[in-house]
């Protein structure tokens, strides 16, 4: 029987075909003091038969699976568990596979390579304070792809402090990193985002960024307080 300290952790599911890397996210989350792994699968087929038993807080999930890929894997987990969390992990950073992911339901997207074994557990815990993490190698993806769009948008005016944590938001930096960038603790940093998706009418990370990005790349001056 497990603990009520162990009890109390966040449940992980990990959705992976490589035995070696399945073997590794288990690991990575086993060394956290808030996740415990609750289920590691090697097909999409697999994971929706036993996902949806286990009830976990969060899924990560590889985009690349045998027969059915992960991203339809999402859509599907997503319809049965709305409130299930879902990152995508992944070796490429196409913008499609991107928008894709994000459009079936994913709450972040991350590549393997770009990701230490802390900014993973960083990027959990984000996702579970209802963030969108995004490692900045992909955010530059989003960035290109508005500023190709051309589109323009209409956003609130921001203060100097919230446009400065807006724009490394849309660089792809965890909320921890943008409290050591801009000398600021963690607490008045959520402050920050907090009121910036108040702001901008939205509830996660993509949505600030593409907003963040489209206003950026649109023509006339950004008003700051």
């Amino acid at each position: 029987m497990p603990s009520k300290g162990r009890s109390q952790m966040l449940g992980i599911c990990c959705v992976e075909d490589d035995d070696d890397l399945r073997e590794l996210l288990i690991q990575q989350i086993s060394r956290s003091r808030k996740f415990r792994c609750v289920g590691a699968y090697a097909t999409a087929e697999e994971a929706l038969q036993k996902i949806p038993g286990h009830k976990p807080d969060l899924v990560l999930m590889d985009i690349g699976l045998p027969r059915m890929n992960g991203i339809e894997c999402t859509r599907r987990l997503c319809s049965l568990l709305p409130r299930l969390n879902v990152i995508m992990l992944t070796e490429r950073d196409a913008t499609n596979t991107i928008f894709e992911s994000l459009k079936a339901g994913a709450s972040g997207y991350l590549l393997r390579e770009h990701t230490t074994g802390r900014q993973m557990e960083e990027a959990l815990t984000e996702v579970m304070a209802g963030g969108s993490p995004i490692t900045p190698c992909v955010a530059r993806k989003m960035v290109s792809h508005f500023q190709q769009s051309g589109k323009q948008i209409s956003v609130p005016p921001l203060t100097r402090r919230e446009e400065e944590v807006l724009s490394c938001l849309a660089q792809g930096w965890m909320y921890k990193e943008i409290a050591d960038r801009l000398i600021i603790s963690l607490d008045t940093t959520r402050r920050h985002l907090h009121n910036i998706y108040l702001k901008l009418h939205v509830h996660s990370r993509t949505e600030a960024v593409v907003k963040y990005v489209r206003r950026e790349t649109s023509p006339g001056p950004h008003t700051k307080m």
